[in-house]
């Protein structure tokens, strides 16, 4: 089985590099950027403006390669992938829950941006609590790291 997808658009952000990016979007507080829609697909932007979240997928552009076991960046010991949030996947696909700013023409308006300039976006959906809040009750591995993920940064460990 083939699976393809194309890029709805692309990240336009303030990293042109991996190394000294925020690992998550709580690291990104502030940091704003946008998302450039294609104007094939622009119309699907109608109403979107009324979300004040949206889960962002998008294609790992700069990952090469994966690795079943990694260290990753809050932790010193090597987990499984699927137990981690790290970048080189079997799949390189990003997912991240960031503050919608607007929408302005084909452009998405967005804040809390932990992705790499002209990062390919495959998708674009609304945050909605009543469907997507849990109340979680284990972290893994994450228990006691996941608060360092707000100063933490990114270093080239998994850079193409």
């Amino acid at each position: 089985m083939n699976i393809a997808y194309t890029p709805i658009g692309y990240f336009r952000t303030p990293f042109t590099e991996v190394k000294g990016m925020p690992i998550q979007p709580i690291g990104a507080l502030g940091i704003e950027g946008a998302i450039d829609v294609l104007p094939e697909y622009s119309d699907g932007l109608k109403d979107l403006e009324g979300f004040s979240h949206v889960y962002v997928l998008y294609h790992l552009h700069q990952i090469n390669g994966y690795d079943l076991l990694v260290k990753p960046f809050l932790d010193t010991n090597r987990h499984g992938i699927f137990a981690t949030r790290s970048p080189k996947r079997p799949n390189p696909i990003g997912l991240s829950v960031m503050r919608l700013k607007g929408v302005s023409g084909n452009s998405v308006l967005l804040e809390c941006i932990d992705v790499l300039d002209q990062t390919p976006v495959i998708d674009i959906k609304p945050y909605v609590a009543d469907f997507d809040r849990c109340d979680a009750d284990r972290f893994g591995w994450f228990e006691g790291k996941s608060a360092n993920a707000t100063h933490h940064r990114s270093d080239e460990r998994f850079a193409a």
